[in-house]
């Protein structure tokens, strides 16, 4: 991955997860990491290990993605960026019922309105320099809706329909575009999405490895590659979806409405 080594790397959501582990991989190769996120203190420490460990370059930006304000502040702080990684982003599980108008707007906020502000601030440079990456993180969930993550899903959707008219826009412009499609990560996300624990349950033999996952979207970086899918059998399910909605749907329901 020496491909790498030099470029400039915006990642969003850095201060833990899969974000901070990207950062880690992209460091060892001799990336210049650019982070934001909104805890501050967790930057710091991640600048910290990335220069002890590595000697890597890296710079940190605090930033709330739902505050637009905040990312014309760091855009133009931050300088030149070679590849963004959208990942900043959080769901909360809960039936259409129960949800909270507050919720809904925040969630698209961060992982919706955030994403696309973060690649508008970047995309002139980009398009200046004939080169660039954009990659935004998405979900199975963008691709399969199931009981209690409808606002989610809905972020995730939107994510993957901006992407890939995005992708075709940019066609023949040396910007490539990639959406990563994860199953359930065993990270803290769910720690806010799913607070009584029973989803975690439900598909904890699905759940993946965010070292794995991090390490895919760094090999990933400037290849024109579109999607990555993870893990690979989960991803049979969007096809069965479309070929046998009316099953999936029952099976869905069964197995996920105690999240």
């Amino acid at each position: 991955m020496k491909h790498i080594a030099g470029k400039r790397i915006w990642i969003t959501g850095a201060s833990g997860g899969l974000g901070e582990r990207i950062a880690y991989l992209c460091a060892a190769e001799g990336a210049h990491v650019l982070l934001s996120a909104r805890r501050e203190d967790r930057l710091i420490e991640i600048k910290r290990k990335i220069t002890e460990e590595w000697s890597g370059q890296c710079e940190i930006f605090p930033l709330d993605v739902g505050r637009l304000e905040d990312i014309a502040r760091v855009r133009d702080q931050i300088g030149s960026v070679d590849v963004l990684i959208n990942n900043a982003g959080f769901g909360i599980f809960e039936t259409v019922l129960d949800s909270t108008l507050d919720d809904m707007k925040a969630m698209f906020d961060v992982n919706v309105f955030g994403l696309i502000a973060c690649t508008k601030a970047v995309l002139p440079q980009m398009l200046e320099q004939k080169k660039g990456h954009i990659i935004n993180i998405a979900s199975q969930a963008g691709k399969i809706a199931t009981p209690k993550s409808s606002l989610y899903s809905a972020t995730k959707h939107a994510v993957l329909g901006y992407s890939n008219a995005l992708r075709m826009e940019l066609s023949g412009t040396g910007i490539y575009v990639t959406t990563v499609n994860p199953g359930p990560i065993q990270t803290d996300f769910f720690s806010i999405a799913d607070k009584g624990g029973d989803y975690a349950k439900n598909v904890g033999r699905w759940m993946l490895d965010p070292d794995d996952v991090a390490a895919q979207i760094t090999a990933a970086i400037f290849t024109k590659k579109r999607e990555i899918n993870l893990p690979r059998l989960m991803n049979a399910g969007p096809k069965l979806y479309q070929l046998f909605p009316a099953l999936v749907e029952k099976l869905a329901g069964r197995a996920l409405m105690k999240k």
